[in-house]
């Protein structure tokens, strides 16, 4: 178990991930015995990531010290805050802090998981405090694009660590909702903050972000021109922006599907908390969609990052159920991609307009704003706070270096500005912080699947990267280990590394290489086996095909070791039986093998 390398009166400020990255947010105060853990969101996988679902943060230290954990507090309810919940849960049963509608999100998630009767689950509002013995922990109300996001301030004996969330000040919310508490963070500056921890995603951006007021008027012009169809795909967890579709919707008349998982429980928690208000007669059953006019009709459907099995990209790929792309339709992007979503949702868009259907997306259309303030937003922030030191968090490398520059124009001292990497240990008295430590466990685990033991490592994300870029081989053969010969192939089947019937000539050599190497393996290993006979193929194919090639594919040998008591006649026939049919399918004639001689190998062309 690793000990933080900190003195006992200072208070620790380290993040388990959301430094150097958008995502994966996790943020703790540690003051001796007590550790307040604030939101556990996931990072969603880069292209490169085959196969992964989504990338958590490694537990390791927290498992370790989870007697110590007072709560997860949650500032909002976006995936990269709360997605992480399940996984850590399944570690560590912690009590959960959460506004309403971040509440409501995180009760889905975790029934689904079956995981809701066992936890601790605690509603709070920007007014509650929370006491524990040496820490307690008051709110903040904010702006972003979500209901209910809170700023965090845990107050130590040394002083207060200020997290704000993701936020910006947007001055006129949509649907009357309540604009950021000025006076609730003027009072936290007024009284003292040791240590700000602040959103630096749009700190390259030299602008005060718009209001979701302004994205809501360009929604309503773009539907009054719109006669067909209308497709609607946004984030589901952007009540407010769901809000705005819809009441445009109402007011032409329109009456609304709604498809997807997410999108269907995102809207019944807007409605049952009081962001929506959809009449009941203007909601119809995705069966029905068919029996109104298009120009009647808006659906709402999740996709709008590209992502494959979604509402949007099954409709856009002609295999959804329900929805086929017609004449006349026109789909509504109401978001941004997020970093490593561009390719998949510019192939998604591509194929909406192939299939007939205009697009309408991004910032070009004025029909999307940003959810994170700009520099004018985080200057603000900053004034307010008027931190003693400054810790930029959620952001790459450079948006956190911008947001150092930012905090020192607005008076923060250059050397109380920490640009931190996740892991590292900061360690703060009421006038002293230093980087007093690294947690070494502190990295990425890749999900593959529903569970946090359905995770797989660096070796086998590298293996997926080879089969993608390089293909596979197989070698195939039949030995008989008592007279230690080859019964039946040795045969090579190419899958994504060459076509075979162009690539007859190495294939024969491949074939002969893998011969040889079994041979060579019996004469000098009296006692081979299947691990020595595997290791020799891969390393003898490996080679060959280097030289000639200049790739290097993976290699799987297929050896089957022929049971001693079984005829070796029988099983060589039955092998040269399937041989014989499948060169009758592949019309096509191949050398046999001479095995008492064994001085050539066969050539496989299957492929």
């Amino acid at each position: 178990m690793q000990k933080l390398n900190i003195k006992n009166n200072e208070v620790a400020f380290y993040a388990v991930g959301g430094l150097g990255e958008i995502g994966k947010n996790m943020y703790c105060v540690q003051f001796q015995d007590e550790i307040v853990i604030i939101d556990c969101g996931v990072l969603f996988p880069e292209d490169e990531l085959l196969g992964v679902d989504y990338v958590i943060q490694n537990y390791d230290y927290l498992v370790e010290n989870k007697d110590k954990i007072k709560g997860i507090f949650i500032t909002h309810g976006h995936e990269d805050h709360i997605g992480g919940l399940p996984f850590f849960l399944q570690k560590v049963n912690a009590p959960i802090y959460a506004g309403p509608f971040a509440m409501s999100l995180i009760r889905g998630k975790l029934e689904e998981k079956h995981l809701l009767r066992d936890a601790e689950l605690h509603e709070i509002d920007e007014f509650d405090t929370v006491h524990f013995k040496k820490l307690w922990v008051s709110f903040f109300r904010t702006t972003h694009s979500i209901p209910d996001t809170l700023g965090v301030a845990v107050h130590t004996p040394q002083g207060t660590i200020v997290q704000t969330g993701d936020f910006k000040f947007d001055l006129t919310p949509v649907g009357n909702l309540p604009a950021p508490n000025f006076q609730q963070m003027a009072k936290l500056g007024e009284e003292g903050v040791l240590l700000l921890t602040s959103d630096s995603t749009n700190a390259e951006r030299p602008e005060f972000t718009k209001s979701e007021r302004w994205v809501d008027i360009h929604i309503r012009r773009v539907f009054e021109r719109i006669k067909g169809r209308i497709i609607f795909a946004s984030f589901a967890s952007n009540v407010y922006r769901l809000r705005e579709a819809v009441d445009a919707a109402l007011k032409q008349g329109r009456k609304i599907a709604v498809f997807g998982r997410s999108m269907e429980n995102a809207i019944e928690a807007g409605q049952r908390l009081g962001y929506l208000n959809i009449p009941e007669k203007s909601l119809i059953d995705p069966n029905d969609i068919n029996s109104f006019p298009p120009e009647e009709v808006m659906i709402m459907c999740t996709g709008s990052q590209g992502e494959p099995m979604a509402a949007l990209s099954r409709i856009a790929n002609g295999n959804h159920r329900q929805i086929s792309i017609q004449p006349g339709d026109t789909v509504v992007f109401s978001s941004n991609p997020i970093p490593g979503n561009t390719i998949s949702v510019n192939a998604l868009i591509n194929k909406l307009e192939e299939d007939g259907a205009e697009v309408i997306h991004g910032y070009v259309n004025n029909i999307h704003t940003s959810g994170h303030g700009g520099q004018i937003d985080e200057e603000l922030m900053l004034r307010l706070m008027k931190p003693k030191f400054f810790a930029p968090v959620h952001g790459e490398f450079r948006m956190q270096k911008i947001h150092t520059k930012l905090a020192q124009l607005t008076g923060v001292p250059k050397d109380h500005c920490f640009i931190l990497q996740n892991g590292d240990v900061l360690a703060l008295t009421k006038d002293t912080c230093r980087i007093a430590d690294h947690i070494d466990s502190m990295g990425d685990v890749y999900i593959d699947g529903r569970d946090v033991n359905d995770s797989v490592g660096n070796p086998e994300i590298r293996e997926r990267r080879m089969l993608s870029e390089e293909g596979v081989v197989t070698a195939i053969a039949v030995i008989d280990m008592k007279d230690k010969q080859i019964v039946a192939g040795p045969d090579i089947v190419s899958r994504g590394f060459v076509y075979m019937h162009e690539s007859q000539e190495l294939i024969k050599a491949a074939n002969h290489e893998v011969f040889w190497a079994i041979l060579n393996t019996f004469k000098n290993h009296a006692h081979a086996d299947r691990r020595v006979i595997n290791r020799t193929i891969v390393s003898r194919l490996q080679k060959l095909l280097y030289q000639r090639t200049g790739r290097r594919p993976v290699i799987i040998p297929m050896v089957t070791i022929l049971n001693n008591d079984e005829p070796r006649k029988e099983v060589g026939e039955k092998h040269n039986s399937h041989r014989r049919r499948r060169n009758h399918h592949e019309n096509t004639k191949k050398p046999s093998v001479n095995r008492q001689n064994k001085k050539t190998a066969k050539t496989a062309v299957t492929e």
